[in-house]
C-alpha cells in the first residue's frame, strides 16, 4: 500500500507564502514555512506546516496573525485545523513542544 501524503497548511491553503511562493515577497514566507528542527514532523507536518495554529505570524483571512492566545478562536474553527486534528486523531498536537496557553489578558 501506497504511504499518502498529508498536505502542509499552504498547500491545503494556497496562501503562497511558502518559501519562494507567489506571495512570499509581498508578505514574507510564513513562518511555519521556514527550517525549524524543533517543529519539523509535528503532526506529521514540514517544518510547522500541520501545526500551524501555534506559530505567530501565521496567514488567516488574507491577514497576518498573532500567537496562538490571540488567534485560537479562530483557528480552532478553520477547516486545515479540523482536517489535521481528524487526521492524527489521538496523536495530534495542539501545541508546541514547551508552549503553553494563556489566554489573552482582558
Amino acid at each position: 500500500m501506497a504511504k499518502t501524503t498529508k498536505q502542509n497548511c499552504w498547500e491545503f491553503k494556497k496562501c503562497g507564502r511558502e518559501p519562494e511562493g507567489k506571495r512570499a515577497a509581498e508578505f514574507g514566507v510564513c513562518p511555519a514555512a521556514l527550517p525549524n528542527l524543533k517543529l519539523n514532523g509535528l503532526n506529521n507536518g514540514k517544518e510547522a506546516g500541520r501545526i500551524c495554529w501555534a506559530v505567530a505570524g501565521t496567514m488567516c483571512g488574507d491577514k497576518i496573525q498573532g500567537d496562538f492566545a490571540n488567534k485560537h478562536v479562530s483557528c480552532l474553527g478553520c477547516d486545515f485545523f479540523v482536517l489535521v486534528k481528524s487526521e492524527e486523531g489521538y496523536k495530534f498536537c495542539l501545541l508546541t513542544p514547551g508552549q503553553t496557553y494563556r489566554p489573552p489578558k482582558k
